[in-house]
């Protein structure tokens, strides 16, 4: 079997079938049994070893959740055996720091570490942090083998193994599903999108497959440690991308060794790389990393993946209080193609939790490290309900503008919003407006609330009087105090920026 298998592993149940594949002498015939109780053969399947590459592949008959059972694959008087295998629902995780946060580091770890037994079903599988210059067939290493939860190994150190907010989505879902999840991490900290992203994804988005060197533009840090905020941009007239900020190697070593399993859906937590490198691209890249990622996911295994897989992923949190950059700003709006709401057209399928209100600014790990992870992972698994699921009762974001209209006569804007509002911070300066032409050279200047009714805003044009040019909603580093956002919906989800 391929480093991906193990005992204690969860497959992807019906209605797709799961993918297995390993390695085997050239020009020989694998035979793949599931087996349940007792020995009882439920499925056999044979495989040709492929020359040259000396791998097989086969797809296992669809398989209800549940468990357990035995896998066994033969070959000659040779065979290995897994056990205790279940069927459910797979999620990969992935990403930078923020998903490499393990339990151990957040908000009441002791509690969740300890909850962490109550969950046998809940399965948990990491990579290694690896990179390479050319596609993998196969993981180079592991971290964490597929596991049974404990406290040890969802709380093995800092950065490491496992994700918080992989464990706490799958944990969620579980809650709801009642069948077995399986959650599979492979995540990076300090890592650019360009790194996770496949050459061809890159040219799509007229970034070079080489960019080694990079002329005049800021560029993340060649070295990052994510115990300190060495976050900010560094600006250098000639420099080199390096280790596993290099274009495509984590792409090549931890993502497309997995492109055979069968999958669920994606969660991803990424962007405070892009906040000081392509920051602009990033409503390129990131569309088009999620597109590539699905085709991959579906021809690896052999269209067992849907072609629109789910895609879950985290806006952005907070970084420098008083910081007057925008640059996080400007990712969360590319996270979601600049539209401000997914799903969208070009992004269907998606789901969003905001997170620019669970700011941390005492974080022992820096404040862009905020250390509750619980609500990330429930707003996360509202939206994989509501998406991946199809529950139609889940409320999974929140309130967004669908339009603003000027009462001229009164020098006020109207802005009527989507859902029910709840207006928490009255004294925030939450809403801008540009009243300078050209937009690009906008000064921009706070736009005091005036009035909220169930579904509007009203917003007085101080010092701009009736030629208002753009509107901007939370457009800042740090735009909340924990869990103060100007504008809720009545489930408590925060409303997201726009511009």
């Amino acid at each position: 079997f391929a480093s991906y298998y193990g005992d204690h592993m969860v497959l992807q149940k019906e209605p797709a079938g799961a993918v297995v594949w390993g390695y085997g002498e050239p020009g020989t015939v694998v035979t793949v049994v599931l087996s349940g109780h007792g020995g009882l053969v439920l499925v056999k399947k044979m495989a040709q070893v492929k020359e040259p590459s000396g791998t097989w592949t086969t797809i296992l008959d669809p398989m209800d959740p549940g468990g357990p059972y035995t896998l066994t694959a033969r070959q000659g008087s040779e065979n290995v055996t897994l056990r205790d295998i279940y069927f459910g629902d797979v999620w990969l995780c992935s990403g930078q720091s923020n998903m490499a946060m393990t339990v151990l580091q957040i908000t009441n770890a002791s509690q969740e570490l300890a909850a962490a037994s109550r969950y046998p079903y809940v399965r948990v599988f990491a990579a290694a942090p690896s990179r390479s210059d050319v596609e993998l067939e196969d993981l180079e290493h592991v971290d964490l083998p597929w596991s049974i939860p404990t406290a040890e190994n969802l709380g093995h150190g800092n950065f490491t193994y496992f994700s918080a907010v992989c464990w706490l989505l799958g944990r969620y879902l579980y809650e709801v599903l009642k069948y077995p999840v399986g959650l599979v991490e492979a995540a990076w900290g300090g890592t650019p999108i360009e790194a996770w992203s496949s050459p061809r994804a890159l040219r799509a988005c007229g970034l070079l497959e080489d960019m080694g060197r990079v002329t005049g533009i800021q560029v993340w840090p060649r070295v990052f440690h994510p115990f300190s905020p060495a976050l900010s941009p560094s600006i250098s007239p000639r420099q080199h991308f390096s280790g596993p900020q290099t274009p495509s190697v984590l792409w090549n070593a931890m993502i497309h060794p997995l492109l055979n399993m069968t999958l669920r859906g994606i969660a991803w937590y990424q962007g405070e790389a892009n906040a000081f490198l392509h920051t602009d691209q990033y409503n390129c890249t990131f569309p088009t990393l999620i597109a590539d990622w699905r085709r991959e996911f579906h021809a690896g295994s052999a269209g067992q993946t849907e072609p629109l897989l789910p895609f879950g992923f985290v806006q952005l949190s907070t970084y420098r209080r008083q910081s007057p950059q925008d640059s996080f700003a400007r990712l969360r709006w590319h996270q979601t193609a600049d539209v401000g709401v997914i799903p969208n057209a070009r992004m269907p399928r998606t789901f969003m939790a905001v997170a620019m209100d669970l700011c941390d600014e005492h974080s022992p790990y820096g404040s862009i490290h905020p250390r509750d992870k619980q609500n990330v992972a429930h707003r996360l698994q509202l939206g994989a309900r509501a998406v991946a699921y199809g529950d139609k009762n889940v409320v999974f974001q929140g309130p967004f503008p669908t339009r603003a209209v000027l009462e001229v006569t009164r020098a006020l804007l109207n802005i009527t919003y989507s859902q029910q509002l709840v207006w928490h911070r009255r004294d925030m300066p939450a809403f801008e407006v540009c009243c300078s032409s050209p937009v690009s050279l906008c000064g921009w200047l706070p736009a005091p609330v005036v009035a909220v009714g169930s579904h509007t805003v009203t917003l007085a044009l101080v010092g701009c009087g009736t030629l208002v040019l753009a509107l901007r909603y939370a457009w800042a580093e740090w735009p909340c105090e924990y869990q103060a956002c100007a504008l809720y919906n009545t489930q408590g989800l925060p409303a997201p920026p726009f511009l």
